[in-house]
């Protein structure tokens, strides 16, 4: 293992390989990521692999388009050997009360004001795009059909082998333990396989950032919360978009390979970083698919497993670097996103970092914000 680095990046999720890459993309040498399992083995890997522009804040709807841009062209530009899976069967957005049509409503002026071709669709054209679809228990819908599903495990994998390209090191299984400091400056990071040297380090551990900011000291409001997912049996392809409830409190896709891919959020997930599975998920999970996509509700359940969101209070991300130590700098808390914003995630990053103009101003989402209360709500999250 290398003794010194000139930038160490903490997590080999997408935001990790993702920076990795936009640095040494623009130059930058001697790039080390720690990884303390295996590329892909965090939030990453454990996401529902859906990705979308229908958001309700410009600054989401921004990042999400950027982002879904270059995953159009990700094989070409990370000369990829394989394929990433990218399949823009869109979003079917689903309501069942007036409060949540208006709210779409003024999404879709948002989105239409980034340039995303999203809209309002009729009951009747809602089951047209997905036959299945009990519509008599909806008030309406919105659907944007250059959302879709891409494959994590093989998106990170084409981030990483770009990486590894242009020069950078993976250190798989090395875990963190502490990062030093002197004169309030960056000097290194310990591992479990010893110490290296840098005057740089990006936390993008995500679900488990909040340890890497307890060795600097640096408060930062998130948390990581349990959220559960589950596949059924595969079948023959019935529908293309990714049908999704704020209120109804679901998302569930078929995958390309025919499984039907899921989920749902519970205010009461547990906060203590597990990752084991419940049977209330499934049970709550079986009744809102009954309900909603009665024709799925008869496959069977081949597993279900959970990943960590690390939550902020607005449900955004934060892009940032410390004030109290130089050379920290930090990208968290996408609050069960990251994946969809990995593209623009490691451009931004590499920008803060060489100090250069950025592609898009995230400045509003720094860590300051939550002291002011210039907080920027996302009203639509899962």
């Amino acid at each position: 293992m290398k003794s010194s680095a000139d930038v160490v990046i903490i997590g080999a999720g997408i935001s990790g390989c993702s920076t990795a890459y936009n640095l040494a993309k623009k130059g930058v040498k001697n790039i080390v990521v720690l990884e303390k399992n295996y590329i892909c083995s965090g939030s990453t890997g454990r996401c529902g692999a859906g990705v979308r522009m229908q958001w309700g804040t410009e600054m989401n709807c921004r990042i999400a388009k950027k982002s879904i841009e270059f995953y159009e062209h990700a094989n070409e530009i990370l000369e990829y050997d394989k394929d990433v899976d990218f399949k823009q069967k869109g979003y079917l957005l689903i309501a069942d009360t007036d409060k949540e049509i208006e709210q779409f409503k003024k999404n879709i002026e948002v989105q239409h004001a980034c340039g995303i071709p999203s809209r309002m669709v009729s009951l009747e054209e809602a089951k047209e795009i997905v036959p299945h679809l009990n519509t008599s228990v909806l008030k309406g819908a919105a659907y944007c059909g250059k959302d879709g599903f891409l494959n994590p495990f093989k998106t990170t994998d084409a981030y990483y082998k770009a990486a590894k390209r242009l020069g950078v090191e993976f250190y798989t299984f090395t875990e963190a333990t502490g990062i030093k400091t002197e004169k309030g400056k960056i000097t290194g990071v310990e591992t479990n396989k010893g110490l290296i040297s840098t005057n740089i380090v990006v936390n993008a551990a995500n679900a488990y950032s909040k340890n890497i900011f307890d060795m600097i000291g640096l408060d930062v409001p998130v948390y990581s919360e349990r959220h559960q997912i589950l596949v059924t049996e595969p079948v023959e392809p019935m529908q293309d978009p990714m049908v999704m409830s704020f209120g109804l409190n679901l998302y569930v896709q078929q995958s390309p390979e025919g499984s039907f891919i899921m989920g749902r959020g519970d205010e009461n997930e547990p906060r203590d970083l597990r990752v084991t599975s419940s049977w209330h998920f499934i049970e709550e999970m079986a009744k809102t698919i009954d309900l909603i996509l009665p024709p799925i509700s008869k496959l069977r359940v081949v597993r279900q497993w959970a990943g960590l969101y690390n939550m902020t209070p607005d449900k955004q991300p934060i892009y940032d670097k410390a004030d109290n130590v130089e050379g920290f700098y930090y990208c968290v808390g996408y609050s069960g996103h990251g994946f969809m914003f990995g593209p623009i995630t490691g451009i931004v990053m590499s920008e803060m970092i060489l100090g250069e103009e950025p592609t898009i101003d995230v400045s509003m989402l720094n860590l300051n914000r939550f002291k002011t209360g210039n907080l920027l709500l996302e009203p639509s999250v899962v």
